[in-house]
Formats: C-alpha cells, sequence, structure tokens
C-alpha cells in the first residue's frame, strides 16, 4: 500500500492513508506492506536483490532510507555535486525506461529497528497510541528511489509526444495488490493488481481550484487513463466520486466500487470540556505566514505584552460559556472560506461575542482570504489553528455550536462526518457529494449566497429553540456517523480486495 501521503499533513488524503492502513493491518489473512516514495527527491537507500552484506550493513542501508525521507541527504558541497549528477543521469534513465517498457526497480526496507521514526512520522498524527502495535507489527516496506512527480512527467511527456500516456513499469513481483492513494503513475507486474484509491476528480473537473494547475490537470488525468487501460480497480470514496469517474471514462464501471472513507476510532462522543478550549488556541495558533508570491507577511494573531496578557484575554474569550463556530480545512478556494467569512461578519455585527475558529493549513490562492482575516485576527474574534492533534480537534468538535463544510467540491469531506462522531452540530454546502455522505444528519446552504448560510446558521444560534434543534442535530449526528466507523468499512474492504485478487488469479 502505498504511504507517500502519509509523510505530508494532518488531514484529507494523508489522515486517510493512516487510517486504511491501520485498518488493513488488522486484518489476519493480509501481508501487508508499506510502499515508500517521495514526491520530488529520490529516495535513497534500502536492500535491492538479495544480500547487501552482514546485518550492520543492511541496518545502515535501512537507516540511509529514514535520512533521505526527512531531507537533504549530502553532508559537504562535493556530495551535493555528485547526488545532482546522480538525480540527472537518474531521470534520463526513467525517461529512457518509459519508452522501451524498462522496470523500475523496488528495493526492501526493514522498519524493525525504526518504529519511533515510523510511528510519529507517518501514522502518530492520525492513530490512538492503542493502533501503534497493530501498524508496526507489519514491518517490511518496499521502497521506490524514483520520484512520484518524474514517473508522472515521464507519462505526460509520451502523451505530448504520441498523444497517449505511458507509465514506466514498477518491479511489483510478490505482490498480489499495489493499492495507490492517487491515479497512479505506473504499471504494475503480471500478476500484480493494481487498486487506486481514488479520492475525487476535481483536478480534472475543478482544475481552477487546486494548486500547481497544469502539472496536477495533466499528471491526473493521464495517469488516470493508463490506469484505467491497463485494467486498474478503483476504490472510491463515496459514489459521487465514483460518478465523476464514470463521467470521464465509463469503460471502469465493472472495475469501480464505493468504499467510504473510515474515521479515526477514538473519535467518540463525549462530554464537553469548555476550560480546555483556550488552552488548544494558545498552543496551535498560527504566528506568522510568508507568503511567496508576493512576498509578503501576514500576522495572523492578535499581539500581547506578554504571555500572560494573551493567556488572560483567551481564557476571557474562549473560556467556559464562550460561543464559537468551528471550520476545519486547508485554506484554498475550492474549501470556500470566504463565504463562511462573510456570514460570520454579518452574525458578528449582531453578536460580537460570537467568534470563529478556523483549522487548517494555509494551502495556496490565499492572499484575499489571509487579508479578510487580518482585521478580525488582530481584534481577537477570530483564531486561525494549525497542526491541532486529533484528541484536541475532537474537543473543538464537541464545543463549538456548529462547524460548518461551506466547500463547493469535496470528494467526501471529513471535517463533518468528524464532528458528528464527536457529539458536534454540523452545517453544510449544498452539494451532492454531502448530500450522499451527510444525509438528514445536517441542514444545507447554499454555498455561493451567504445570506442562505446566514439564514441557516441563524435557527441554531439565536432564539429559544436553538439549543433544541442543536440537540436533535447532534442526536441525529451520532447516530449517522456509525456507518464510517472502521468496523462497518473494513469488512468491504476485505471483501473488495477478495475479489480483485480472485479475478486477477483467474485472468
Amino acid at each position: 500500500m502505498e504511504l507517500r501521503p502519509a509523510l505530508d499533513g494532518f488531514y484529507g488524503i494523508p489522515q486517510e492513508t493512516r487510517l486504511l492502513f491501520s485498518a488493513l493491518a488488522g486484518l489476519d489473512n493480509l501481508d501487508l506492506a508499506g510502499f515508500l516514495q517521495m514526491s520530488k527527491r529520490r529516495l535513497r537507500g534500502g536492500v535491492y536483490g538479495r544480500s547487501v552484506g552482514n546485518a550492520g550493513d543492511q541496518i545502515q542501508h535501512a537507516s540511509q532510507v529514514l535520512v533521505s525521507l526527512k531531507g537533504q541527504t549530502s553532508f559537504d558541497w562535493k556530495t551535493t555535486v555528485a547526488e545532482w549528477l546522480q538525480e540527472q543521469g537518474a531521470d534520463l534513465r526513467l525517461r529512457w525506461r518509459t519508452w522501451l517498457s524498462g522496470y523500475i526497480a523496488v528495493g526492501q526496507f526493514d522498519g524493525g529497528p525504526f518504529a519511533d521514526y515510523l510511528w510519529q512520522e507517518l501514522f502518530g498524527r492520525s492513530l490512538p497510541a492503542s493502533e501503534r502495535e497493530r501498524v508496526l507489527r507489519h514491518s517490511r516496506y518496499r521502497v521506490c528511489a524514483e520520484p512520484w512527480r518524474w514517473m508522472h512527467l515521464a507519462g505526460i511527456e509520451r502523451a505530448q509526444v504520441l498523444g497517449r500516456s505511458r507509465y514506466p513499469r514498477v518491479d511489483t513481483r510478490g505482490a498480489d495488490v499495489l493499492i495507490a492513494q492517487t491515479p497512479f503513475p505506473g504499471r504494475v507486474r503480471r500478476g500484480t493488481e493494481l487498486v487506486v484509491h481514488y479520492h475525487d476528480a476535481i483536478p480534472v473537473l475543478m482544475p481552477h481550484t487546486i494548486s500547481d494547475r497544469a502539472f496536477h490537470q495533466a499528471s491526473h488525468y493521464h495517469a488516470l487513463a493508463a490506469n484505467v487501460r491497463d485494467g486498474a480497480w478503483f476504490a472510491c470514496v463515496s459514489e459521487t466520486t465514483r460518478q465523476d469517474l464514470l463521467r470521464l471514462f465509463p469503460s471502469a464501471e465493472a472495475r469501480s466500487a464505493t468504499l467510504y472513507n473510515m474515521i479515526p476510532s477514538h473519535y467518540r462522543p463525549t462530554e464537553p470540556e469548555p476550560e480546555r478550549i483556550p488552552g488548544i488556541v494558545r498552543r496551535y495558533s498560527h504566528v506568522e505566514f510568508v507568503g511567496k508570491k508576493p512576498l509578503k507577511t501576514w500576522v495572523l494573531h492578535r499581539r500581547f505584552r506578554s504571555e500572560e496578557a494573551r493567556a488572560e484575554f483567551l481564557q476571557r474569550t474562549l473560556g467556559p460559556g464562550a460561543r464559537f463556530l468551528l471550520m476545519v480545512s486547508t485554506i484554498e478556494p475550492r474549501k470556500n472560506h470566504g463565504r463562511l467569512l462573510a456570514a460570520w461578519e454579518a452574525l458578528h455585527a449582531e453578536d460580537p461575542e460570537l467568534r470563529l475558529i478556523l483549522v487548517g493549513h494555509i494551502g495556496w490562492d490565499y492572499e484575499q482570504a489571509l487579508d479578510a482575516m487580518l482585521p478580525w485576527l488582530e481584534e481577537g474574534s477570530l483564531f486561525l489553528l494549525q497542526n491541532v492533534p486529533s484528541d484536541n480537534l475532537r474537543l473543538l468538535f464537541r464545543q463549538a455550536l456548529v462547524t460548518v463544510c461551506p466547500s463547493v467540491g469535496e470528494g467526501f469531506d471529513f471535517s463533518g462526518i468528524e464532528a458528528m462522531r464527536c457529539g458536534g452540530v454540523t452545517v453544510a454546502s449544498d452539494i451532492p457529494v454531502h448530500r450522499e455522505v451527510y444525509g438528514a444528519a445536517t441542514e444545507y446552504f447554499d454555498p455561493y449566497d451567504t445570506a442562505s448560510l446566514v439564514a441557516t446558521l441563524r435557527p441554531l444560534l439565536y432564539g429559544g429553540e436553538a439549543e433544541a434543534r442543536r440537540e436533535a442535530l447532534r442526536a441525529q449526528g451520532v447516530r449517522h456517523s456509525e456507518r464510517y466507523l472502521p468496523e462497518r468499512i473494513l469488512p468491504q474492504w476485505e471483501a473488495f480486495l477478495q475479489r480483485v485478487v480472485s479475478r486477477g488469479r483467474a485472468s
């Protein structure tokens, strides 16, 4: 199973990658190995071939994998130059193999001696400690030295010349199935079935909302087209996503299935703990952000004369009795932060005690959103957090008056279901995937109409029936969220993989 996304981020695809690996690790009839690869840099180290000497040599080669995953591997200018030359040669060889159908070698990495790294860097951001032993007992990993982006570029280059993409072969011998987390820029050996865990078709259907648009649109489409031609299977995270796939490639219907994302097992309904909210905000607030284009620094918090003054303000503003709305998502155009901000401003004008907490990394095309937030951040009415661990995020979901999910496009959208599972109240944009995934456990609004969001929020925040409305949604959300627990989703994955392997062996 590909683990590349697990190296980055807390939420979304990185989180689902960790959750799926942990769930599959609990199947006794499955021999599971992680597939490690970098996005833009070559991955060094690993054992290629049958032997590399004594046990110490093997550990040294494995240790080099960790050094490479963490960053720069050169230690002086001579090794920097040597590595640069090696990378140029490796890139040329990769492109040559793509045209000649050559294989990319896959190495071995024994993770047994490196349990701390594997837990801290790959799994610990999303999984509870109780699952640590389960994921670490699968200590054999495969490593691919060639960067994921290079493989995409090699396939796109062939499409530009011949009008049809083709990708290098990956030496997957010994594996019945390779699970990729996005359209995979490679082909597998005969005897291995490729399963694409398909999250969304947004890079093709909504390319104006993604980062690095030219590359991501082209890489997604051409790899997806090649995967379909090569007979890959598709595990789609929602039926909406599956229908988007079939709109692009109707021939994938027989080899696609809907397998919903699963939510963390340690998310559960609990009693609110309002006294902890000020400390969470203090610990995980963004301080400042330096943009690249234009080169500009955004100060993303209110300034205080001392930490004591800051702590006192947060206690007064967000302590027991405080009222706030919550949104959890990367700051990027598709997530529609501007709509929520405009609706909250309208409510805040009438109710100055209503706060807004936003949780998420700063992604791309963020300038307009950050500029709009600045006066409220300085006032101390809006708070922008990052890297919030699951245990603390659970408390925010539970304590918020409402968690708002205003996105204009999604493949699944974790935050609403997670809020429900934690005993929170959710309102969501009226888009097909929200209707499918959230059902009747939320209230909906037009994501393009600020007045619609205000009108949806107002009855949940004000008036004699507001608390009863929230409690009804809270109870319904807890029940609804049970369908996405690992114990509900894992049997579907097991049946799907058995069907994939059986069909593959029969053919």
